[in-house]
């Protein structure tokens, strides 16, 4: 495997940067740059944000991997790979499920209507997507989801809830999985459908997470969908799901907020003190801070495997179940460490005045928390890797 970037690539890098350098010098572009939102940072849930991807719209930045005929630019994907690890380096909102899982399925899948209709919108950033997966009791378990979608004349009647939607308080549409089949098994009949998220019968709660990140709670009351909006084949949804959620896994999960994570944290232990003199002069931070350059360095090389897995052609199930697992467990560490290393002042609200890094690791101790769910949890990350890569059988 070749890790290394070429000069095409590197070019690329360069670019996006300069870009983002010109970003900073808009009115709003603390709203825009935030990395200190953790995962909220990913979404385009402000005007500025909606206003900055629309910017790269016009830069030609969205839809780079997708084929000519669609509008694309038919780049590898490494490119978005790229422009996703310079964005989050910043706290930039990501090309988005747009661009990705939603935008990816229709093409792969979708009607010549579906594909019409919404494949020049994510290209230009002027809708946006929830994906309606979890229920209230099927979320590891997604395949057991009872949202009840019943064939009447001209579409489908849709009846039920789903539970942690993000993106469902600001979204214009709703990429929604329901049961079609009651009688098949539970992996067969499920389908996949674009419904409008302001249409009657639609009720979105928001919930507040520890974290901070606001998902939802969405009850679906006799909401009718035209047969029109059935995106691919009926009872073929199990398979888009799952697709959608390794390209999920694979984009949303980049390397480069744990680099800037573990840089901060080293400047911040350089300069804070205790008894007299720096936190980082103890034998004890110095080794398990060596020990964390260390696993986010492993973190960049299973990163790595997954856009060599893309690149030779393959869905990258197997790499990008490793690399949310360790990821995300890592940056759990590196708040944890923060925290121990910070002590009792480590503990503050960044509301306080007195919080060290204006709160930072605080706040992070309680957001990575959910990244550890979101895309599948950690459990269901090790059933990829003990199913398919070590082919070990079921047990219950």
């Amino acid at each position: 495997m070749d890790f290394d970037f070429d000069a095409d690539q590197l070019e690329f890098v360069a670019e996006v940067r300069a870009f983002l350098d010109e970003v900073r010098q808009w009115p709003d572009a603390a709203d825009i740059m935030c990395p200190e939102r953790e995962s909220d940072s990913i979404l385009a849930d402000t005007p500025a944000r909606k206003a900055f991807n629309k910017e790269l719209a016009k830069r030609g930045y969205l839809g780079m991997s997708w084929p000519q005929e669609y509008g694309g630019q038919g780049r590898p994907g490494i490119y978005e790979y790229l422009l996703n690890e310079e964005l989050s380096r910043v706290g930039a909102p990501l090309i988005g499920k747009g661009v990705g899982c939603v935008g990816q399925t229709i093409i792969r899948h979708g009607s010549d209507k579906l594909k019409q209709e919404f494949l020049p919108k994510i290209l230009r950033a002027e809708v946006e997507f929830a994906l309606g997966y979890s229920e209230p009791h099927a979320g590891s378990d997604l395949a057991a989801l009872k949202l009840r979608a019943e064939r009447e004349a001209g579409g489908w009647r849709i009846n039920g809830q789903k539970m942690f939607t993000t993106s469902a308080h600001f979204a214009d549409w709703y990429w929604l999985a329901a049961r079609t089949d009651f009688d098949a098994p539970k992996h067969k009949g499920i389908s996949v459908f674009l419904v409008p998220m302001d249409q009657p019968g639609i009720t979105i709660h928001p919930i507040e997470t520890m974290g901070e990140h606001v998902t939802n709670q969405v009850f679906i009351d006799d909401v009718f969908v035209e047969d029109a909006y059935l995106v691919g084949e009926l009872n073929r949804g199990w398979t888009y799901i799952c697709e959608a959620l390794d390209y999920e896994r694979f984009t949303f999960y980049t390397f480069s907020p744990l680099e800037e994570k573990l840089f901060a944290l080293r400047d911040l232990l350089r300069t804070a003190q205790r008894d007299g003199a720096p936190v980082i002069a103890e034998p004890h931070v110095r080794r398990r801070l060596a020990k964390l350059t260390a696993e986010v360095e492993m973190s960049k090389m299973l990163q790595r495997r997954v856009i060599y897995a893309s690149s030779q052609g393959r869905v990258p199930s197997i790499e990008a179940a490793m690399c949310k697992l360790y990821s995300t467990s890592l940056h759990q560490r590196l708040a944890d460490f923060a925290l121990d290393s910070l002590g009792t002042e480590g503990l503050l609200h960044k509301d306080d005045a007195e919080a060290p890094a204006a709160g930072k690791w605080e706040w992070s101790y309680r957001a990575t928390a959910l990244d550890t769910i979101g895309a599948g949890t950690s459990e269901i990350q090790k059933n990829i890797i003990a199913r398919r890569a070590l082919e070990l059988p079921l047990t219950y």
